[in-house]
């Protein structure tokens, strides 16, 4: 008699548990997932304290390190598209800040190795260290970062223009003329006939910074850049040197 009193239609399976709950986890597995996600959120707590009391003390300035004067930030203010290209550029000029150190230094030896002219290649090279490399970053390096940021015309150009001087300087400096503050060719040769290996092998290494300086320079003015900038103008005439692309 019971058989007639059951549900044809029930299922043998009881419907007590939800069909669409995750499977029941190991209560370690649950464990160190919490204190997982604790650590994350305790780490991005801290990040933003940092960058909360950085902006108290510096406004938004971040660079130069040592010294916050600017706010810099390839990652938050460039297209991802241009990204690469002005790390490149970021790092061409770091190469440039670099070559000029090696450089001076090369050129304080031979100051101690060559009586002629050693005076004067030390003041010229301890005179490049601070006017090249800030007036670098500000004539060919911003406005390129600025143009890709802002999209105006007039920055494409001035990088244009100051990155011929730049590239002018390289070149000048791989020659290496005595007496002109430039450890380049000319005085690496005499560093190696004279037997000055510690001048030799660090005016080398400043003229492959410059020939790495004038070789991407004249790279990058025939690139990308120079297209976009010819665009610009060819799409919005003269007043893209002074309006939003």
């Amino acid at each position: 008699m019971s058989k007639y009193n059951e549900n044809p239609f029930a299922s043998s399976h009881s419907l007590d548990a939800n069909p669409f709950d995750d499977p029941p986890q190991p209560e370690v597995s649950r464990l160190e997932d919490i204190q997982r996600r604790e650590a994350d959120l305790e780490r991005r707590e801290t990040e933003l304290n940092k960058k909360a009391e950085h902006i108290r003390t510096h406004g938004r300035n971040n660079w130069p390190f040592f010294f916050p004067l600017i706010y810099h930030s390839i990652q938050d203010e460039i297209p991802e598209a241009s990204r690469p290209l002005i790390t490149r550029l970021y790092q061409l000029w770091l190469v440039l800040l670099a070559t000029l150190i090696i450089n001076m230094v090369a050129c304080f030896l031979v100051f101690f190795t060559d009586t002629s002219g050693g005076g004067s290649d030390l003041g010229a090279s301890i005179g490049y260290v601070f006017l090249i490399s800030i007036t670098s970053f500000l004539l060919w390096y911003r406005p390129i970062y600025n143009g890709y940021m802002k999209e105006q015309a007039l920055y494409y150009y001035l990088y244009f223009f100051f990155g011929g001087f730049h590239l002018l300087f390289s070149a000048y400096m791989i020659i290496g003329v005595p007496s002109t503050g430039s450890a380049g060719l000319i005085q690496t040769i005499r560093m190696f006939i004279n037997h000055h290996w510690a001048a030799a092998i660090l005016g080398t290494i400043a003229t492959v910074g410059w020939i790495i300086q004038g070789i991407y320079q004249h790279h990058n003015a025939a690139g990308h850049s120079m297209e976009k900038a010819k665009a610009e103008l060819a799409t919005h005439g003269a007043k893209a040197y002074f309006t939003r692309g």
